[in-house]
This record gives structure tokens, C-alpha cells and sequence, in this order.
């Protein structure tokens, strides 16, 4: 009995712990489901009495919503493209090569991971109207990209340290160069690693709010959290509408991590063997 006490203690804790952080979830559903005559009951339930998808059917076809769910697909998935591309390549050259302000450079560069994001915005407003891309993805995509560098780099490049150098001389005898080892061989050695940088990437771009409040004017460019913001003003007290919609935005997060979910864990163990 004394060696039973811990585990059951330790799950006891994980279900409440779980419990919780699920409970806003269930509360959104269920509010989703109520008609607009029961949303302000008295006394509340959190069961409803009567369900209807009206909510849902209302929320998916007022303002757009199509269109702004894909807008933010594009630009996630153009953000994350540019962000493999670069930081891949930036982890590779810093776990490999050595060269002079090699520390130096890296130091600077995850230097950017302390600025907060919202001392960037005008700055980066002033530059992104300079070279053209306001009022567009490219203004989003580009933006984003550069913000998550730093963070992706780190990752990938703790990865890539973990990955033994013999297989570097192994290349080189064969008759390969860095670019044969970096495509052919790291790459598909650190699939694992890619896991945690696409959900955590995803998650910062699909939910970002400020940067795109500021670049986009054109409301066919708007992505989901604009819509939902100017939505949510539109239904001031429709409440059912406004988390269904909110419910509808975060599927697309909650299944790419539900699918890649068991290489998660063992993508964060490995990026940390080394760093």
C-alpha cells in the first residue's frame, strides 16, 4: 500500500491538472450549443437543455469566414516554408561549420528571442511600406518568418549537434560536400525535430492579432483572429455565435497536433541532448 499512495496521488494531480486546462473547451462547446434564449439563464447550466448547430451553420457563413480560415492557412503554411528554408540552414551552418564570430553571431541571434514583439511593430511597419508589402501576405509571411528564426534555429540546431560527426567524415570520404551532408543526411536524420518547430510555429502564426491588425486594411486579406475580433463586435451579446466560431478557428491546431502529437515529445527530448 505504501508504494500505491504516489501513483495515485501523481494521476490524481495529472486529472484535475487536465481537467482544468480542458473545462474552457467544454464550456465554449456547450455555450456553442445553446440557442440565444438560454445563453443568460438563471441559474446557469452548463448542460444545455435544449442543443442546436445554429450557432455553428451562423458562424460559418457570416463574414467570410471561409475566406479568412484560408487566409490564415496560406500564410501559416508560406511562414513556416520560409522558416524551414532559413533556419534549417542557419542550424546547420552553426552546428557544422566554424568559423570567425561564429559565437558571437549565434549570441546576436538568439538575442532576438528576449525583444518582445510589440516593440518591433513600428519599425517593422516603416520598413514593410518601404519595400512594398503592405496590405498583403507578404507583408504577414515575411514578418512572421523573421520573428521565428531565432527559436526555430535554436531547436534544430540542439538537434543537429546530437547527430555524431563521424557521419560528416563518412560523406566527405565518399566524395560528398556540406550540401550533400545538410540535404541527403540531416535532413532526414531530424524529422523529429521539425515536429515541435511546426507546432509551435503554427500556434504563433495562427493566433497571431497585433501585427495583423496593423499591416491589413483589405478586409478579403484579413486572417482569423481579425475576424474573430470583428466579429465577436458585431455579436456583442450573441455569445454562442462568437465560440462557435472560436471553435471552428482552433480545429485546424488541435488535429495537426493531434496527428503528430506522439512525435512530439520524443522531437523536444532529442532537440535537448545537446545545445
Amino acid at each position: 500500500m505504501r508504494t500505491l499512495w504516489k501513483p495515485i496521488l501523481l494521476y490524481s494531480l495529472l486529472t484535475i491538472g487536465g481537467l482544468i486546462s480542458v473545462y474552457p473547451l467544454i464550456y465554449m462547446f456547450l455555450t456553442a450549443l445553446k440557442p440565444m434564449t438560454l445563453l443568460f439563464e438563471f441559474p446557469p447550466r452548463l448542460l444545455p437543455s435544449e442543443i442546436t448547430w445554429d450557432n455553428f451553420i451562423e458562424a460559418w457563413v457570416s463574414q467570410n469566414f471561409a475566406r479568412y480560415l484560408f487566409n490564415s492557412a496560406l500564410v501559416t503554411l508560406a511562414s513556416f516554408a520560409l522558416i524551414f528554408i532559413f533556419s534549417s540552414m542557419l542550424a546547420f551552418a552553426y552546428s557544422r561549420f566554424h568559423f570567425k564570430g561564429r559565437g558571437v553571431s549565434f549570441a546576436i541571434l538568439m538575442g532576438g528571442l528576449t525583444i518582445p514583439s510589440l516593440t518591433l511593430i513600428i519599425p517593422q511597419f516603416l520598413l514593410i511600406r518601404q519595400l512594398g508589402m503592405y496590405d498583403s501576405f507578404w507583408g504577414l509571411i515575411v514578418v512572421y518568418a523573421a520573428g521565428s528564426i531565432p527559436f526555430t534555429t535554436m531547436l534544430l540546431k540542439g538537434f543537429f549537434d546530437s547527430i555524431s560527426t563521424d557521419i560528416d567524415e563518412s560523406v566527405e570520404m565518399e566524395g560528398g560536400n556540406a550540401w550533400t551532408l545538410f540535404y541527403a543526411i540531416i535532413l532526414p536524420l531530424s524529422k523529429p525535430a521539425f515536429v515541435p518547430a511546426i507546432i509551435f510555429n503554427a500556434l504563433v502564426v495562427w493566433e497571431e492579432f497585433p501585427w495583423a491588425l496593423t499591416i491589413i486594411n483589405d478586409p478579403m486579406k484579413r486572417t482569423l483572429p481579425i475576424a474573430l475580433a470583428n466579429f465577436q463586435g458585431q455579436y456583442t451579446t450573441q455569445w454562442g455565435i462568437v465560440f462557435a466560431g472560436s471553435l471552428i478557428a482552433i480545429v485546424p491546431i488541435i488535429v495537426l497536433f493531434l496527428l503528430l502529437q506522439r512525435y512530439f515529445i520524443a522531437g523536444i527530448t532529442a532537440g535537448a541532448i545537446k545545445g
